[in-house]
C-alpha cells in the first residue's frame, strides 16, 4: 500500500507516517528527512537546500525529485511506501505518478491533515523544545506554512478528485487522527 500524508509543517505527518510504517511494514519517505540528511553530508546540494529553507522556501523540485527518484525505484520498497511532505508541489506530483507508474505502482490512499495556523505555531514552539530543530524558528516557520499552503493548494485540487483522498482535521489529538486513518485503512 503506497499512501501520500500531505499537511502544512507541525501537522503531525511525521508522527502518522511512523505509525503507518510500523503497521503496515512499510518504508516512509520523509522529505524533511532526506533533506536534513543532506545538509549533514554538507554536500554542494546540502548547501542549496540549507539556503532555500533558511529563507523560508521550498527546495527546488527539481533537486527533491531527484532524492526521490531513487527510494521510490527500489524493489524493497515496491508497494510500501509512505510519503511524508511530499508531493509539494505540481510538479512534483506529476513526477510522482511518473515514477510509480514506470516502476508498476499507484497510490492507494492520499490524506490531507488540515491544521489552521494558529496550531501549527504553538505545535512547532512545543516540537522546537523537544526536538531541538533548526528549522522550527517561528518567524521562519509562518513563512513555510504560508508558502506551503500557496504552493500545495494545486496539489490537493489535483488529488482531491482522486476517490482515495481523504482530509483529517488535523488539530485533532494524536491517537485520534491514528484512529480516523485506521478507519480509511481497514477498509
Amino acid at each position: 500500500m503506497n499512501i501520500i500524508l500531505f499537511g502544512p509543517p507541525g501537522a503531525g505527518k511525521g508522527t502518522q507516517s511512523k505509525y503507518l510504517v510500523n503497521k503496515l511494514n512499510a518504508f516512509q519517505i520523509s522529505t524533511g528527512d532526506i533533506l536534513r540528511e543532506e545538509i549533514k553530508k554538507h554536500s554542494d546540494i546540502g548547501k542549496i537546500i540549507v539556503n532555500d529553507i533558511n529563507d523560508g522556501k521550498f527546495v527546488n523540485d527539481e533537486i527533491v525529485n531527484k532524492l526521490i527518484e531513487k527510494l521510490v525505484s527500489d524493489p524493497q520498497k515496491k508497494n510500501k511506501l509512505i510519503f511524508d511532505g511530499y508531493p509539494r508541489s505540481l510538479r512534483q506530483a506529476k513526477n510522482l505518478d511518473s515514477l510509480l507508474k514506470n516502476s508498476d505502482q499507484k497510490i492507494d490512499l492520499i490524506l490531507f491533515l488540515n491544521v489552521d495556523k494558529d496550531t501549527i505555531i504553538k505545535r512547532i514552539e512545543k516540537r522546537k523544545i523537544i526536538e531541538n530543530r533548526s528549522d522550527d524558528d517561528s518567524s521562519t516557520i509562518l513563512k513555510r506554512y504560508d508558502t506551503y499552503m500557496k504552493t500545495t493548494q494545486p496539489v490537493l485540487n489535483f488529488y482531491s478528485e482522486n476517490p482515495y483522498f481523504k482530509e483529517i482535521d488535523g488539530s485533532l489529538e494524536i491517537e485520534e487522527i491514528t484512529r480516523k486513518i485506521d478507519t480509511f485503512i481497514n477498509v
